[in-house]
C-alpha cells in the first residue's frame, strides 16, 4: 500500500501541513518498524517538507529551537538519540513528531507559549513519543485494522486539495469501523508522553508546571471558540482528567520560577515582527517603549531595530541598535543584527567588520557564518567566501546551507563544475538523492573539473546512486 506511513503519521501526530504531494513511502502493512525503517520514512517525509513553501528556513529560530531540543535530549531516557527539529510557518498551534527523530513546531505555537518551559513542556511530549516507539507500538496494535482504511484516507487527503468538502466527507466514512480504537490508544500515549516529557523537563531544569498550564490554556481556548479549537488538540486529545494528571505529577517537583534565556525572548520577538507589516511594527515597539509596556526592555528594543531594518529605516534601526549594545548583553543574534543593518545599508566596510569581530565572540554560532558568508557573495568577494565556506565544511561536512551558498559563490565565479557539484552535495545533505545525482552528472559533463575532482565527483556520484537504488528496493 502506497502512501499508508505518512498518512498514519498525520493521524497520529497532526502533520497539517507537509508538502504540494505525499512521498511514496513504500509497503508498511509489516508488524512493526525497525529503526532503518524509521530512519528512512523520516527522511523521505523530511525531503517533502523542506521543499514545501511553509518549511521555514530561519537560521536563528531553527538554531534555537535545536539547542532547545538537544538540552531536553540529553536529559531524556535516549540521550544518544540523534533528533532534528524544524519549524514550519504556520500560524496555527501545533507540533509534531515523526519517525528518525524529526519535530515540527509551528510558528504560531512559539509565538503562543507565555514562557520557555512552555515550549520546552511541548518538546519534551514530542521527544517522548519518539523516545517511547508509539509509530511503531501503533502499527503493532492496530495493522490489522488501521491499515485498509488508511489506504482510502490517503486518496481522501490528496483530495483535500482540491475539494475539501468530499474529501471530508471520505474521511468521515472510512474512518467510522476504526476510529474509537484509534483514539483509545493514541490517548494512552498522550498520557505516556505527558509523563515522560514533565520528567524530561524537570530534569533539564525546566519548570514542569509550565506543561499543565501551556495545556490548560488551549483547554479554555478551545472552549471559548469551539468550532476553532486549536490544531494541537485536534490531534492531541486532551481531557480535564489529563490535565488534573499533569498536575498531579508535576506537583512532585518544585515550583520554583525559571528565567527565560534571552534568546528564547529574542526568537520569539523576531518572529513578532516577521508578522506584521514592517511599519506596523515599528510603532507597535515604539509605543511599547514610550508606554513602557515590557517586562524586559532587551527584547523590545531588538524588536524596534529588527522591525525598522524591515522597513528600510537603516538610521534609526542602528540607533536602536546602539541602545540596545548599550545593555552589555551577551547574544550572538544582537551582533548579528547590529552587522546586517551595516549591510542592508550599503556600508559594506563597517558590516564586514562587525561580521569578524561577531564571530570572534562566536565563532561556532552559524547563522551568523550563513550571514558572512551571504554578506561576502553579495559583496563580490568571492575569494573571502570560498575560503570561509571551504574551511567550514571540513568543520561541518553535513550541513546542506554550506554547499549551498558554496554553490552560490561558485556560480559567482563561473566555475562550473564546483557549483553543480556543491549544489549536489547540498540535495544530499537535504535528502534529495534523485536532484543530487541530477546534478553531479551534470558537473561531470562541464568543462572545467581537474583528474582529481572529476575522479572525487565520479566516486561520489557511484555512492549516491547506490544509495539511492537501495531505498528503491526497499520501498518495493
Amino acid at each position: 500500500m502506497k502512501l499508508i506511513t505518512l498518512i498514519l503519521i498525520t493521524c497520529l501526530y497532526g502533520q497539517s501541513v507537509i508538502a504540494s504531494e505525499l512521498p511514496d513511502l513504500g509497503d508498511v502493512s509489516q508488524s512493526s518498524f525497525s529503526a532503518s525503517d524509521e530512519a528512512r520514512v523520516g527522511s523521505e517525509i523530511m525531503r517533502e517538507i523542506r521543499a514545501d513553501p511553509q518549511y521555514y528556513d530561519d537560521a536563528e529560530l531553527t538554531d534555537y529551537l535545536n539547542n532547545l531540543g538537544d538540552r531536553l535530549v540529553a536529559a531524556s531516557a535516549e540521550p544518544q538519540r540523534s533528533f532534528q527539529f524544524f519549524v514550519l510557518k504556520d500560524n496555527t498551534l501545533n507540533a509534531f513528531a515523526l519517525p528518525g527523530g524529526y519535530i515540527g513546531v509551528h510558528t504560531g505555537l512559539i509565538e503562543a507559549t507565555q514562557n520557555e518551559s512552555e515550549l520546552a513542556g511541548v518538546l519534551g511530549h514530542e521527544i517522548a513519543h519518539v523516545t517511547q516507539h508509539h509509530m511503531a507500538r501503533m502499527i503493532e496494535s492496530q495493522s490489522n485494522g488501521i491499515l485498509p482504511s488508511l489506504a482510502v484516507l490517503a486518496i481522501a487527503i490528496l483530495a483535500a486539495k482540491s475539494n475539501p468538502q468530499v474529501a471530508g466527507g471520505a474521511i468521515a466514512a472510512t474512518q467510522a469501523a476504526t476510529i474509537q480504537k484509534q483514539l483509545n490508544f493514541s490517548r494512552d500515549n498522550e498520557r505516556e508522553a505527558d509523563r515522560i516529557g514533565i520528567q524530561t523537563m524537570a530534569a533539564a531544569g525546566f519548570d514542569p508546571h509550565a506543561m499543565a498550564s501551556f495545556f490548560e490554556r488551549l483547554q479554555k481556548y478551545s472552549r471559548l471558540y469551539e468550532n476553532n479549537a486549536p490544531a494541537y488538540l485536534q490531534t492531541h486529545p486532551l481531557t480535564t482528567e489529563r490535565i488534573a494528571d499533569m498536575q498531579n505529577r508535576a506537583a512532585n517537583f518544585s515550583n520554583k520560577p525559571v528565567a527565560d534565556s534571552l534568546t528564547f525572548q529574542l526568537v520569539r520577538t523576531k518572529l513578532r515582527v516577521l508578522n506584521l507589516r514592517p511599519d506596523l511594527a515599528v510603532t507597535e515597539y515604539q509605543a511599547a517603549i514610550k508606554d513602557q509596556r515590557y517586562t524586559s526592555l532587551a527584547p523590545v528594543l531588538y524588536g524596534l531595530s529588527f522591525a525598522q531594518l524591515q522597513n528600510r529605516q537603516f538610521s534609526d534601526a542602528e540607533t536602536s541598535y546602539q541602545q540596545l549594545k548599550q545593555m552589555k548583553l551577551d547574544s550572538p543574534i544582537i551582533d548579528t543584527l547590529g552587522a546586517d543593518i551595516k549591510f542592508k545599508s550599503g556600508d559594506i566596510k563597517t558590516a564586514l567588520l562587525r561580521y569578524q569581530q561577531a564571530r570572534a565572540h562566536y565563532p561556532n554560532y552559524r547563522p551568523l557564518i550563513y550571514s558572512y558568508a551571504d554578506a561576502l557573495i553579495n559583496a563580490g568577494l568571492s575569494n573571502d567566501a570560498v575560503k570561509l565556506l571551504t574551511d567550514l565544511i571540513r568543520i561541518y561536512p553535513d550541513d546542506a546551507k554550506l554547499y549551498q551558498l558554496q554553490a552560490r559563490v561558485y556560480a559567482q565565479q563561473n566555475k562550473d563544475f564546483l557549483r553543480h557539484y556543491a549544489q549536489g552535495e547540498f540535495y544530499a545533505k537535504s535528502g534529495n538523492l534523485t536532484a543530487a545525482i541530477e546534478q553531479l552528472q551534470i558537473a561531470l559533463k562541464t568543462k572545467d573539473g581537474d583528474f582529481y575532482q572529476i575522479a572525487i565527483a565520479d566516486a561520489r556520484l557511484k555512492q549516491l546512486i547506490a544509495q539511492n537504488k537501495l531505498i528503491q528496493m526497499e520501498k518495493k
